[in-house]
């Protein structure tokens, strides 16, 4: 087969990937997609480094030996652990993209802007991000929020309840009036966007990573003249470690909002 044809290999711990997944159907909506989510061991951010590392480099060697031409890690804590092994492995023969939180771009939406950074504790933990904080601490004041328990509302489909309400005004309650930005350092964490810029208020400005990823995939790709010349629309197909029909359902339902 003609590698240009082959799929775009996409990962997460769950069905938050499928935030990145819509932004890059967005971008290179002819581009055929393989999305594989790990919900049966989600989430990722309470295990421990070691075990995040096997599952996530586990699951990409499944991607790969399932044609992909391209991976996307699109985990901001599997990231955070895995991509130097998975680029040592891998980006001699495809084009490997993480995703990390958009901290740049929330940085420069202001002069010394006051930032939010809501991640899974892993995330906040590694030294990838503490870098990426130091890179930019000079410009702002960052606040890291570590957000245990919140990509479990959207692994069972709850995107908007009061539950999710009450859970988010208890974080969100020290920083009420304090904050110019938030960063969604999680995929997860856009599908609950709307009650977050609710909470936080219309001021408040929100960044997540999908689209700046789907940009680095397209151009990575492009450089490897691998990108599908087709202007047929591509096809996605939807994997889960759960293996239910309502765990594709609830994918389906994400991807399409």
């Amino acid at each position: 087969m003609d590698i240009s044809q082959a799929p775009v290999g996409v990962f997460d711990s769950g069905v938050g990937g499928i935030s990145v997944l819509r932004e890059l159907v967005k971008l290179m909506p002819n581009e055929n997609y393989i999305y594989y989510g790990d919900s049966k061991n989600a989430p990722y951010g309470p295990k421990t480094v070691e075990e995040v590392r096997r599952l996530t480099v586990e699951h990409i060697d499944f991607l790969v030996e399932r044609g992909a031409k391209a991976i996307v890690v699109a985990c901001n804590t599997a990231t955070s652990v895995a991509i130097k092994e998975l680029r040592a492995a891998y980006e001699e023969i495809l084009p490997v993209i993480g995703i990390e939180p958009a901290l740049k771009p929330a940085v420069l939406s202001k002069q010394n802007a006051r930032v939010l950074v809501m991640a899974t504790p892993m995330t906040i933990r590694e030294e990838k991000f503490h870098h990426l904080m130091q890179e930019y601490e000079a410009q702002a004041e960052i606040y890291p929020l570590a957000c245990p328990g919140l990509p479990e509302f959207v692994e069972a489909g709850d995107l908007d309840g009061e539950d999710l309400k009450a859970y988010l005004s208890e974080k969100f309650a020290p920083y009420q009036g304090k904050v110019d930005a938030v960063v969604l350092g999680c995929t997860h964490y856009p599908f609950v966007r709307p009650v977050i810029q609710e909470l936080l208020g219309s001021s408040v400005a929100v960044f997540d990573g999908g689209a700046g990823t789907a940009r680095e995939l397209r151009r990575r790709m492009r450089e490897s003249g691998i990108l599908n010349p087709s202007g047929e629309k591509g096809e996605i197909s939807i994997l889960n470690s759960r293996e239910t029909a309502e765990e594709i359902a609830l994918c389906e339902k994400l991807l399409f909002l």
